[in-house]
């Protein structure tokens, strides 16, 4: 059995935010490169790009709140495609600390969140959900 992640070792930061010296690995996990974040200046260690949102999943978001739950749901199923990477980071986060760096303004409703809660253990409804109108599933 693999050994359980503690939550202190999964730190969120917005990759506008200065390096510190507590980050540890500094995992970027957004598709697109920070507008305006210089790579030098970001101190990224990891781009885990193919673990992000899907570009349709991204955009059928936009991170409207509104879509936060049917996200997650949707997220998470993309999250657990890539099991390689996912296996990667919770590897890295069991050995020492992780800081997941993203480029969203909302810090409570992005992809950071949702690879937090997974790499933590914690469940993400992947089951039935209701279907709000809109809430179509990208393609």
């Amino acid at each position: 059995m693999s050994k359980r992640i503690v939550a202190e070792n999964i730190k969120l930061k917005r990759a506008y935010d200065s390096a510190g010296s507590g980050d540890g690995t500094r995992i970027l996990i957004d598709r697109l490169w920070p507008r305006g974040v210089r790579k030098a200046d970001a101190a990224i260690d990891l781009w885990a790009k193919d673990i992000a949102p899907s570009t349709a999943l991204r955009r059928w978001f936009g991170h409207d709140p509104a879509r936060w739950h049917e996200f997650r749901r949707r997220y998470s199923e993309e999250i657990h495609r890539h099991r390689d990477r996912l296996g990667e980071l919770r590897s890295i986060a069991q050995r020492g600390r992780i800081t997941l760096v993203f480029a969203a303004h909302d810090e409570a409703h992005n992809d950071a969140v949702v690879l937090r809660e997974i790499l933590l253990g914690r469940s993400i409804p992947r089951g039935a959900h209701l279907r709000r109108s809109g809430a179509v599933h990208p393609t």
